[in-house]
C-alpha cells in the first residue's frame, strides 16, 4: 500500500484518551502523531501554599493505579527539601507497598490489557467464557497485590498511613503471615504464567533505543533507591541533578509534553529499561524466568515490555517475601510525622510500574510548598512510542497486510508501553508568589 489514513480515536484497554494519526502518501510517511487529548490536570498548581506534609496525599490521588508511587516519590521529595531522613522500618513497608503496587500494575496490564490481544479479542471479557482458568488465576493474583497496598497502606488504593518520615499505622503480624503464605503460594500461578507468555508470539520490532531508569549501588535491583543511568550512559545522576538527564518540551499535538535525553532525542522508560539496566541484580528466580522466555539485555524490541513485567513480577514476589522476613523477626512501630529540620528544594525518584518518576518541589521557611514540578513516565515515553511507529509503519505497509491488521499492530505497540495517559498531562513547575 502506498497511500493510508489511519485514525484512532481512542485507543483502546490503556488508561486515558491518546489518538493516532498517520497518513502515508506515495509511500512516504506525511503526518504521524499520538496525541494526547485530554485536559491538562494541575497539580503542581493545586500544590502551591498547601502544608509540607499534604503533598504526598494529594498526588497519590494522580492516579488511582500508580497512587503508592506518587506517595513514594512525594515523601522522598519532601523529605529531600527539608532534611528528613526516615527510619529503616519505614523504608523496608514503602518497598514492601511499592511492590505490591508493581504486581498488581503488571498482573492488571498483562492479563487485562496485553493478553486479548494474542487471543484475537476485544477485552478480558470473553476470556472468561473460553479460558477461565486464565481469568480467575489473574484476578487471584491482582486481589493479592491489592490486598498487600491495603494492609500496609490503610486501603488498598490512595494510602493514608504513609507520611513524611513514618507511617501512622502498622501491620499486624498476623496480616504479614498472612501474605507471605498467599506470595509463596502465587509462585505456581507466576509459573502458569510464565507458560503463557511463552506460547504467545510477540511482535517484532528492533529500533536501536537509550533506556533510562534508576540503578542502585548496593546489588539492589533498583524500584525504591538509585541514581539514574542509562544504557547509552551508565554514570549515576543524583536526583537533585534530574534536569540534567531530563529535557521537556511542549508539543503542539499533545496535552503532555515529550521528553529527550542530553544523548537522545526519544528515549524509553519502564520495565524493559529497568530490565536492560539492572538484569543481573535481579532474584535469580526472576532471571532464570527470563532465560525461559527468551529476554536477554539489551532488547530492543518495545513489545517486550510485557515480558519484562512478568519477569519484575517474579522479582517483586521474592523481594517481598523477603521484606515480610525481616519485619517478622524484627517487629514493628508507629512513627510520628517528623517536622522539617531546614527548608530548600528537594527531588524525589522512584520506579513505577510505567517507569521513572520524578517529584520535586521547594518548601519555604513557613513549610509552605512554593513550586512544584512533576515528570510522569509516560510523559517520558511518547516521543520514543512515535519513532517506533515511525520505524514499524513501512515493514508493515510492505508485508501485505491490511489497513485493519496495521492499526492493531499500532495500538498492540501503544499497549505494550503500558501508558498511563492522564498522570502525564500536567502544568510546568511555577513558583508561589505570596502577593
Amino acid at each position: 500500500m502506498k497511500n493510508v489514513s489511519i485514525d484512532v480515536k481512542h485507543v483502546t484497554r490503556v488508561e486515558g484518551h491518546g489518538n493516532i494519526t498517520i497518513r502515508v502518501q506515495d509511500g512516504a510517511i506525511t503526518r504521524l502523531e499520538l496525541a494526547i487529548v485530554e485536559s491538562p490536570r494541575f497539580f503542581e498548581a493545586f500544590l502551591r501554599g498547601r502544608k509540607y506534609d499534604e503533598a504526598p496525599h494529594i498526588t497519590c490521588r494522580i492516579c488511582g493505579i500508580c497512587s503508592v508511587g506518587h506517595t513514594t516519590a512525594s515523601v522522598k521529595a519532601v523529605e529531600a527539601a527539608c532534611g528528613i531522613e526516615p527510619s529503616e522500618q519505614t523504608v523496608l513497608l514503602r518497598k514492601l507497598i511499592l511492590y505490591g503496587e508493581e504486581l498488581q500494575s503488571h498482573f492488571l496490564h498483562l492479563y487485562f490489557l496485553a493478553v486479548p490481544d494474542y487471543f484475537g479479542v476485544g477485552s478480558v471479557i470473553p476470556l472468561a467464557k473460553t479460558h477461565p482458568d486464565v481469568v480467575r488465576r489473574a484476578l487471584r493474583m491482582k486481589k493479592l497485590a491489592n490486598d498487600i497496598c491495603a494492609v500496609v497502606g490503610g486501603r488498598h488504593i490512595h494510602p493514608i498511613a504513609l507520611h513524611v518520615g513514618g507511617i501512622t499505622h502498622v501491620p499486624r503480624d498476623e496480616e504479614l503471615l498472612d501474605l507471605k503464605r498467599r506470595l509463596e503460594a502465587t509462585r505456581a500461578d507466576l509459573a502458569e504464567t510464565a507458560a503463557l507468555f511463552a506460547t504467545l508470539k510477540v511482535p517484532q520490532l528492533e529500533r536501536p533505543t537509550e533506556y533510562v531508569s534508576l540503578k542502585t549501588q548496593n546489588g539492589e535491583y533498583a524500584f525504591y533507591d538509585g541514581d539514574i543511568v542509562s544504557t547509552l550512559d551508565p554514570k549515576p545522576t543524583k536526583a537533585a541533578d534530574y534536569r540534567s538527564r531530563i529535557l521537556e518540551t511542549v508539543v503542539e499535538h499533545s496535552a503532555a509534553k515529550h521528553c529527550r535525553s542530553p544523548n537522545s532525542p526519544t528515549y524509553a522508560v519502564g520495565a524493559l529499561a529497568r530490565f536492560n539496566n539492572n538484569h543481573s541484580q535481579l532474584h535469580p528466580t526472576a532471571r532464570q524466568i527470563a532465560r525461559t522466555l527468551g529476554l536477554e539485555p539489551i532488547c530492543n524490541n518495545p513489545y517486550h515490555n510485557n515480558t519484562a513485567q512478568l519477569i519484575e513480577s517474579v522479582h517483586c514476589v521474592e523481594a517481598a517475601i523477603e521484606i515480610l522476613d525481616t519485619l517478622l523477626t524484627h517487629g514493628m512501630q508507629v512513627e510520628p510525622l517528623r517536622k522539617p529540620t531546614r527548608h530548600g528544594l528537594g527531588a524525589g525518584l522512584a520506579e513505577v510500574p510505567r517507569g521513572l518518576l520524578v517529584h520535586e518541589y521547594g518548601i519555604d521557611a513557613k513549610n509552605r510548598i512554593e513550586s512544584a514540578n512533576l515528570i510522569i513516565p509516560t510523559g517520558q515515553n511518547l516521543a520514543n512510542i512515535e519513532e517506533d511507529m515511525r520505524a514499524l509503519v513501512p515493514p508493515l505497509l510492505e508485508s501485505g497486510l491490511g489497513k485493519e491488521q496495521i492499526t492493531l499492530q499500532l495500538e498492540m505497540l501503544v499497549r505494550a508501553y503500558d501508558p498511563c495517559i492522564s498522570c502525564a498531562t500536567h502544568m510546568l513547575d511555577i513558583k508561589w508568589d505570596e502577593t
